[in-house]
């Protein structure tokens, strides 16, 4: 099972991105999908994340102008963000929380690759 995050890119302050993730193999639930960022020099942080319930959570840092979403039937997570600004320049990364597969493997928690966001002023 691996997560592969897409979407990052350079973008102007102001502007707005959308980041996807998805988590192949065959796999039966995810109980947590969520982003966390990491900046140059600077510790990962949480950004959101969202249960299968479809309950969210966000960093205050991004709360108000982002939102996740995911589709469990296809076990990907998105993160759209926007009025950005340079301090969100970092890695993003996904992050799978609980995951069972359809052999009933568990894994406490997965990280995708990161991708990189770069706002510029």
């Amino acid at each position: 099972v691996q997560l592969q995050a897409s979407g990052g890119g350079l973008v102007q302050a102001g502007g707005s991105l959308t980041l996807s993730c998805g988590a192949s193999g065959s796999i039966r639930s995810i109980d947590v999908m969520g982003w966390y960022r990491q900046a140059q020099g600077k510790q990962r942080e949480f950004v959101a994340d969202i249960s299968r319930s479809g309950r969210t959570d966000y960093a205050d840092s991004v709360k108000g102008r982002s939102t996740i979403s995911r589709d469990n039937a296809k076990n990907t997570v998105s993160l759209s963000l926007s009025s950005l600004k340079p301090d969100d320049t970092a890695v993003y990364y996904c992050k799978a929380v609980r995951v069972t597969t359809a052999s009933f493997r568990r894994y406490l928690e997965l990280w995708g690759q990161g991708t990189q966001v770069t706002v510029s002023s």
